[in-house]
């Protein structure tokens, strides 16, 4: 039986599943001089590029979101109260 490739693509998604390093996983996150996006060292798809300064931008708003989400008090107190709300429609 012929061995599968373990890296390679499909319809230009970079996929690689060799088993990582340390080495291999440090170098795949942090490449400076390249885009903002760079193949995953495992698994299927892309990444981070943590030397570059547009991925720092998206890390910044991901981690303002999640804070946003996590100190949102509820603005709208009818939807968590759990208690029936009366509708009155207006026939004409």
């Amino acid at each position: 039986m012929a061995d599968k490739p373990t890296s390679g693509e499909i319809l230009g998604i970079p996929y690689n599943f060799d088993r990582p390093s340390i080495g291999r996983m440090l170098s795949s996150y942090w490449q400076p001089g390249k885009g903002m996006l760079v193949e995953k060292p495992f698994g299927v798809g892309y990444t981070l590029n943590l030397a570059n300064w547009r991925s720092w931008l998206v890390v910044g708003v991901a981690a303002v979101l999640l804070w946003q989400e996590s100190t949102d008090t509820g603005a709208d107190e009818t939807e968590d109260s759990g208690e029936p709300v009366e509708v009155l429609v207006d026939d004409e």
